[in-house]
């Protein structure tokens, strides 16, 4: 489904983000996968890339076929809908409630009233949110909106959902909460990617690490664990 192939990535003045990295996910199906590294390794580069809200220097990305550095700017929400995004910092509308704000992501698409309230209240089951729908954030614990922002991914049907450091601000019982979610996402059958330096978590897993370092590819093994 995603081959990277030669990517490298430069920034002025000289600086190194990848350099010729290669791989695939999701060759044979859905996968979930874990990208781990330190601080500045190049984790999130790859996922700007993926996301195209970046270009690589050299390389390309093909994505279901397609290399997407020839996706059209106008067709590229369409391209991004194919892919739900949860990050550290959660991103949620603090004046819009919780199923409010799973459903701007559907109305976003362009979902019809009755899509939305037939939708989101599964969605909010599915994360175990069902007696929270009408709390706003503020009102929330952390793993309550990463919960929400994990619902708001799934809102847009994608193929693949990319966490990145999602647990990055919760306790160790929030954090294994969010990871439970995840691989229960991967499932019902998304592709995951997951990034994180997090140790505890991958190597709870056993599931596949691609590790990075200094922008390059150091170690990629089916049932990996962190070691740096």
């Amino acid at each position: 489904m995603i081959f990277f192939e030669n990517i490298s990535k430069m920034y002025k003045p000289d600086t190194v983000a990848l350099k010729n990295v290669s791989f695939q996910i999701g060759a044979n199906g859905n996968e979930f996968v874990s990208i781990v590294g330190k601080s500045g390794a190049g984790k999130t580069t790859l996922i700007r890339l993926l996301l195209r809200e970046e270009e690589p220097t050299s390389g390309k990305i093909i994505y279901g076929g397609k290399n997407i550095a020839e996706i059209k700017n106008k067709d590229l929400s369409i391209f991004r809908q194919k892919i739900g995004c949860v990050f550290q910092d959660y991103r949620l509308l603090p004046n819009k409630t919780v199923f409010e704000n799973v459903a701007y992501a559907m109305e976003v698409m362009g979902a019809t009233d009755y899509e939305i309230l037939r939708d989101v209240p599964r969605l909010l089951e599915i994360v175990g949110l069902e007696d929270r729908a009408k709390h706003f954030p503020l009102g929330l614990s952390g793993g309550e909106k990463q919960r929400t922002a994990i619902a708001r991914a799934l809102a847009v049907r994608p193929e693949v959902i990319i966490a990145d450091e999602p647990t990055g601000n919760l306790d160790p019982y929030h954090t294994r909460d969010i990871i439970n979610l995840l691989e229960k996402i991967y499932d019902l059958g998304a592709t995951v990617i997951l990034a994180t330096h997090d140790k505890a978590i991958i190597n709870s897993l056993s599931r596949r690490v691609i590790t990075l370092d200094n922008g390059e590819i150091i170690r990629d093994e089916e049932k990996g664990r962190f070691i740096l």
